[in-house]
């Protein structure tokens, strides 16, 4: 057997390995967002993922080394999900108010979804709020990503006319993220039915308010 064979086959066995150790943390992961959406981000441990997955300590260690560690891929991961499903489609709709609505309907759709298990966003920033440190950071960096992108798209429907042109995006950003907040208090803690078409409703009177009137 040459050497060029002996490296080739080694390296096809390396690249199943890498291969299925990263399916391993991909199923690692998902069974974490899980248990954070049910239990918190300090519901997270390493032996209770053990014991979800089936697998050892030992095991779940290897692919993430700290419990901190374990806690800030579990916010990435969510992260990549919510823009997956929220930013990455709204921006196939048009500039302006088009955008800021798929936007913000599809913050609202997911929210709604996760009114049982919990959104890691607001769950994570009531845990965390005080509470410095690399967790902390990651989880509010992450989200204002995500309301740097919605801020933008309010810009963009202002320079399109869309609204007012003394919108100021930061104050209708603020009032979006309200609307969600109470959302997810009514919904979740409350039990509130119609929670979802209250914050439907608040979008709709928010536009009103900013919208720019029609020319001519």
């Amino acid at each position: 057997m040459t050497t060029t064979s002996v490296d080739s086959r080694a390296a096809r066995s390396g690249s199943r390995a890498a291969h299925k150790g990263q399916q391993t943390r991909a199923s690692i992961l998902d069974a974490a967002l899980s248990l954070a959406s049910q239990k918190g981000l300090e519901g997270l441990s390493i032996g209770l993922l053990a014991e979800t997955t089936g697998m050892s300590k030992s095991g779940v260690f290897a692919h993430f080394g700290s419990r901190e560690e374990l806690q800030i891929s579990v916010i990435r991961e969510y992260h990549a999900r919510f823009e997956e499903e929220v930013f990455y489609p709204s921006l196939r709709e048009p500039r302006g108010l088009p955008r800021l609505e798929a936007m913000y309907r599809r913050w609202l759709k997911r929210v709604s979804v996760e009114i049982d298990s919990g959104c890691i966003y607001i769950s994570g920033a009531v845990e965390f709020d005080d509470r410095p440190g690399p967790v902390r950071d990651a989880l509010a960096d992450m989200v204002r990503t995500w309301h740097t992108g919605l801020m933008r798209s309010i810009t963009m429907a202002r320079e399109e006319g869309h609204l007012r042109a003394d919108t100021d995006a930061r104050q209708m950003l603020f009032e979006l993220h309200g609307l969600v907040l109470a959302l997810h208090h009514d919904a979740r803690f409350l039990r509130t039915p119609g929670a979802v078409q209250r914050a439907e409703q608040g979008f709709l009177n928010v536009l009103d308010r900013y919208r720019a009137a029609p020319s001519g």
